[in-house]
């Protein structure tokens, strides 16, 4: 592994159509669109550009489908621009390419999605190849909004499974991020994988959805429920990472007991303008971390203060800095204190 650089990440390729509006309405009511913004979106594309704009100076390569429209070819020339390999990001005349409707809420950054799959339903087992990679670490992102890869093989093992397996076999360490459905497929689709998964990101929501553990909301997180919650992850078969973020930090522990708590940035109101992109945000500072072999609290503080910087602008990837920028972020603003879970600072 000491021969190996680089990320590669597979999965949705979006374009998010940003429109930040007044308030949200109820059913039938009227909303004002204060701004409209296109970005990326989808993890792989987040990742990767995340990655890029941390001018991480590591190979970085893309997997996925997008249609041969606009936005396709806006996603090909922002990889270019970025220095992301496109080589197997490839185009199809069979649907359009994915993308997205996110509705922020000017003020509260909370925000709402309304998703065409396009193209990203589409992706399958077949159209990942890592034959000759000398990546270091493959990425798998969105569990559940993949149709293709969320199907089951005659074992009734989900076809991304298959995907990890080689992956790993080729040499690479893998990770896997899911969307937030409220539904009851993740034990169905997530679980029969994690044997092949060796970090595995997830937010509060997910984490319950998984384990059946309510580790609560906001200042109502309890710190003994989310490590407990971790644990079970780890003992459904995550093989060297569980990561659980949510708006006020991140948690992360792996199977020889090492953990570490941190704290999210007190981010100033007057500096929020979206919470879109925050998790893949966290997510690459994690990864950079780990592929340079840091220690855990280390990723930890890297990533809360790229998903910081991300809040400061409405799209997934245009308020992420430099690497030493968004630390900075951490010096200038600080980092909130967690009573509630007894964690404090850093």
């Amino acid at each position: 592994m000491g021969e190996r650089r680089g990320i590669i990440a597979g999965g949705n390729w979006i374009v998010d159509h940003v429109k930040v509006i007044d308030a949200w309405p109820p059913q039938d009511a009227l909303a004002n669109i204060v701004s409209e913004t296109k970005g990326n979106g989808g993890s792989p594309y987040n990742l990767l550009k995340n990655l890029a704009k941390l001018d991480a100076r590591i190979p970085l390569e893309g997997i996925g489908l997008v249609g041969e429209d606009a936005d396709g070819r806006h996603i090909l020339s922002d990889c270019e621009f970025h220095g992301i390999k496109t080589a197997q990001l490839k185009s199809t005349a069979r649907a359009a390419t994915g993308y997205t409707d996110v509705m922020t809420v000017r003020g509260s950054g909370r925000r709402t999605f309304f998703h065409s799959r396009g193209a990203n339903a589409l992706l399958a087992a077949e159209d990942f190849d890592f034959t000759g990679s000398q990546a270091r670490h493959f990425h798998l992102g969105y569990a559940l909004l993949l149709d293709a890869l969320d199907q089951t093989d005659a074992k009734g093992i989900p076809r991304m499974g298959e995907v990890l397996a080689r992956a790993r076999r080729a040499g690479l360490t893998t990770s896997l991020d899911c969307v937030s459905e409220p539904s009851d497929r993740f034990r169905s689709v997530i679980t029969p994988v994690l044997p092949e998964v060796d970090v595995l990101f997830v937010n509060d929501f997910e984490a319950e959805q998984l384990t059946g553990i309510a580790v609560g909301r906001g200042r109502q997180i309890a710190r003994a429920a989310v490590e407990q919650a971790a644990r079970s992850m780890l003992a459904l078969g995550v093989r060297q990472q569980v990561v659980i973020h949510f708006p006020e930090g991140a948690y992360a522990c792996r199977p020889d007991g090492q953990s570490a708590w941190c704290p999210s940035l007190r981010v100033p109101a007057e500096s929020m303008a979206g919470a879109a992109g925050a998790g893949d945000a966290l997510a690459a500072g994690v990864l950079l971390g780990l592929h340079e072999d840091w220690p855990m609290k280390k990723c930890l503080a890297l990533a809360v203060c790229t998903a910081a910087a991300c809040l400061t602008e409405v799209t997934c990837s245009d308020g992420v800095r430099s690497m030493a920028e968004c630390l900075e972020l951490g010096q200038r603003w600080g980092y909130q204190e967690l009573s509630c879970i007894g964690v404090t600072g850093r």
